[in-house]
């Protein structure tokens, strides 16, 4: 085959043929650059560490160490070139190091090696998008703690199905956000300690056979405790996908709440108005405000999903150790972190700037026969019926409403009779949306007094 048919082969892009080719396949300095900071603190612990243990002169490991800050300073500044003909940051960082300091360049990667400068760059900035995932859910938990104590007793129709079920508060639906981000938030912190372990100095796969300190390394990066099994720990990606699991969980949980958003701000539902700052207009339609900062979370979703469900499959099936598969680990990570922290400073913004209707939120609440739940619990409670004549009566009841078209606190103690002779009037006592609410008072219900309850909790817990 000759050059110009296998060019046409490969096509206009690789002009150059297979070199070409294998040179974008191997090289990931185009994404892997963002590992920069995290590559230099990695090679400043470790050429200090050299210098403390003798494998190195001090002289040789403080040029080192300044020579990488001035690499940082130019990276930070933009001024810095990198070469994909040098693969990756690694490879950048030290001919670029090698450039400003001259021999004592060579001396960093004495007792380490690309597998495990890999894995603890790569941990070090999963590390710090944990804790920047934290900070964005502490934010989204402070902004619904802020909107459910402003109304703690604001009653709305809480839905099964999306259809009215009973009477709860704005404060309660906002709480079972808090309590669905809280869960995220623990997540976040149970997968950092999890992880916190360091790799650096497993080296290729076996460890080495310098008098290293693995311990000052982890210490100085802030692990807790070198890993056990050099083998392991080049090999494992489980840090990243712990992060990505708790990414596309709680994804999932603002995927929800944008949805609610959606139905709420719409004008069959009017229970909140989005500010302008999260709303869009219609370049046709005047009259349009979109909810479009909720419509792009729901579909962020998508995404995180989709580089959890990428990092599983690359990772499937990977003999131990180290396989260039494993540099597909990156991307795919990158593009979730930067989705969720979006996402979760989009909804943080949105639940600020919200206002609930309290009016409609209130007028919702009484419709579609809302508190036939209590009207049967009065049956039982009162009269001692069996709850399953109470659902009986109280269905009757609901039919005799639905034909005259009214709701259950309309009907008159004639009606109520009609269905069963020993209702008294102290069953309108229980049919009002507040009464309703406010009878809610077992732990975690949605009486006022348990929400406000649950918002001290969750400030005292914060």
């Amino acid at each position: 085959m000759t050059d110009k048919t296998s060019n046409q082969m490969w096509g206009g892009r690789f002009a150059a043929g297979p070199d070409a080719i294998m040179e974008a396949i191997n090289a990931s300095i185009s994404f892997d650059r963002r590992l920069a900071a995290q590559d230099i603190a990695g090679s400043r612990a470790h050429a200090a560490m050299l210098a403390a243990t003798g494998v190195i002169s001090d002289s040789d490991s403080e040029a080192i160490r300044e020579g990488l800050l001035t690499v940082l300073s130019e990276i930070e500044a933009g001024k810095f070139e990198y070469s994909v003909a040098l693969e990756d940051i690694h490879m950048n960082v030290e001919a670029r190091l090698k450039e400003i300091i001259g021999e004592p360049a060579g001396r960093l990667h004495t007792a380490r090696s690309r597998n495990d400068q890999v894995a603890t760059d790569f941990k070090l900035w999963v590390r710090d998008q944990l804790d920047a995932s934290e900070a964005g859910l502490l934010a989204l938990i402070k902004a619904l703690l802020g909107q459910a104590e402003a109304g703690a007793d604001w009653v709305m129709p809480g839905f099964t199905h999306l259809q009215v079920a009973q009477p709860v508060t704005w404060g309660h639906h906002m709480m079972a956000y808090v309590e669905m981000f809280g869960r995220d938030l623990s997540r976040v912190r149970d997968a950092r300690v999890r992880m916190n372990e360091s790799v650096l100095g497993t080296a290729a796969l076996a460890g080495t056979s310098f008098p290293i300190d693995r311990d000052m390394t982890a210490t100085a990066l802030g692990f807790d405790r070198p890993c056990a099994n050099s083998l392991d720990g080049v090999s494992d990606r489980d840090f990243a996908l712990d992060f990505l699991n708790c990414a596309s969980i709680s994804a999932m949980h603002l995927s929800r709440m944008a949805e609610e958003l959606v139905i709420w701000s719409s004008a069959q539902f009017r229970f909140v108005a989005l500010s302008d700052r999260f709303s869009t207009g219609s370049s046709i339609m005047p009259q349009k405000k979109n909810p479009d900062a909720a419509e792009l979370i729901r579909a962020k979703v998508g995404r995180i999903f989709g580089a959890n469900t990428g990092l599983m499959m690359v990772m499937k099936g990977l003999p131990l150790t180290y396989s260039k598969d494993m540099q597909e680990d990156k991307e795919q990570v990158f593009d979730a972190a930067d989705s969720w922290m979006l996402a979760l400073a989009a909804m943080t913004g949105m639940v600020q700037d919200m206002t609930a209707n309290r009016d409609v939120l209130a007028v919702a609440a009484a419709t579609g026969f809302s508190t036939a739940t209590d009207l049967a619990d009065w049956l039982v409670r009162v009269l001692g019926l069996p709850f399953r004549e109470a659902h009986h009566v109280t269905g009757a009841l609901v039919g005799l409403a639905e034909s005259k078209g009214c709701d259950l606190p309309d009907l008159s103690l004639e009606d109520m009779q009609s269905a069963h002779s020993d209702i008294t009037s102290d069953v309108f006592g229980v049919l009002g949306v507040e009464n309703s609410v406010n009878s809610r008072v077992s732990y975690g219900g949605t009486a006022p007094e348990q929400v406000r309850f649950q918002i001290k909790r969750w400030k005292a817990r914060l």
